[in-house]
């Protein structure tokens, strides 16, 4: 990055990493798939049948998203957000599918003080201490 250029907040992640163990004949399939150029490697294979399962089952995620009340997608929870239902005696309910992210300026205090619970199903993204601070209330 330039010198003059400054990076205002850092760009969250969109993809988490995650490891498989995969069958030798079911790997030397996949292997054989990019090696007929079907896909490009093995993770956009692997990316594929992912989405392709996912989209069989749609309507399953939907009714089940709705059932629990869950946030889709990418929920940042900001200093001033917890601020602001700590001013208003407010407990948070963190129910997430995707991404949750708490900044990086929250304190553990402060995430004691206003997050009730954190349910997330994907990946949630917060400094060791508050993951800490927040470990007897997550499932």
């Amino acid at each position: 990055m330039p010198d003059n250029v400054r990076e205002l907040r850092p760009k969250t992640p969109d993809t988490e990493k995650i490891t498989i163990n995969l069958g030798y004949v079911d790997l030397g399939q996949v292997d054989l798939m990019v090696q007929e150029g079907f896909y490009s490697n093995r993770t956009d294979f692997i990316r594929t049948a992912i989405r392709n399962q996912l989209e069989r089952h749609a309507d399953v995620v939907k009714q089940s998203t709705v059932r629990k009340s869950l946030d889709l997608g990418l929920r940042t929870y900001s200093r001033m957000d917890l601020e602001a239902a700590r001013r208003a005696g407010e407990m948070l309910h963190i129910n997430v599918l995707g991404l949750a992210s708490i900044d990086q300026d929250v304190t553990p205090d402060l995430a004691r003080a206003t997050i009730a619970s954190v349910s997330v199903l994907g990946a949630l993204h917060a400094t060791p201490a508050v993951k800490a601070a927040l470990a007897d209330r997550t499932r």
